[in-house]
């Protein structure tokens, strides 16, 4: 795989579950700020759990970040990007199975996710997502984020499965990393 970018210009979604592992946690917080060290943004939603962490070790090392709220304070974070767009909606819709089932806040959380891995233009994409999943599986809002980055072939490593982490490895050493 070849990248045109420089690590210095790297963008990835930091997401996952909020039921993700303590073992994983730690990992994320140290991806975190391993990325951060390197000049990547992280891009994240402020829940509870991976998001979180990945935060957190981004924060640790004084990174760059886009933390996107689905609304104003989420879990208490102070995200200037609390605004979730009709476009937004549009293209959770387009990806999720059962969204003229969803309440209003939760079609704001899918919503939120197409920024993690759009950014706030809709039309910026990360590099990679980096996330944890039970079983490996899309599920829950997670889902969303990792259906719309295969929608736009965006390389998607989640840490319940061993051979996306060996992958992750591998891509951190291509582009110099590890």
């Amino acid at each position: 795989m070849t990248h045109s970018k420089s690590p210095r210009q790297g963008k990835y979604a930091g997401i996952g579950s909020r039921q993700t592992p303590t073992k994983v946690l730690q990992e994320m917080h140290r991806i975190g700020a391993f990325l951060a060290n390197r000049g990547f943004t992280l891009r994240s939603g402020a829940a509870n759990g991976a998001d979180r962490f990945f935060e957190q070790g981004c924060d640790s090392v004084n990174g760059t970040k886009e933390i996107y709220l689905p609304w104003q304070r989420f879990n208490g974070n102070k995200s200037p990007h609390f605004v979730v767009t009709p476009e937004a909606e549009k293209l959770a819709a387009s990806v999720h199975p059962a969204w003229h089932n969803l309440t209003r806040p939760s079609r704001a959380l899918h919503g939120r996710n197409c920024y993690q891995i759009l950014g706030l233009s809709l039309a910026d994409p990360v590099d990679i997502v980096i996330c944890w999943t039970p079983g490996g599986q899309a599920t829950g809002g997670t889902a969303t984020a990792i259906k719309l980055a295969v929608k736009h072939d965006i390389p998607v490593y989640n840490l319940a499965i061993a051979r996306d982490k060996d992958s992750l490895r591998e891509y951190f050493k291509e582009i110099k990393l590890a």
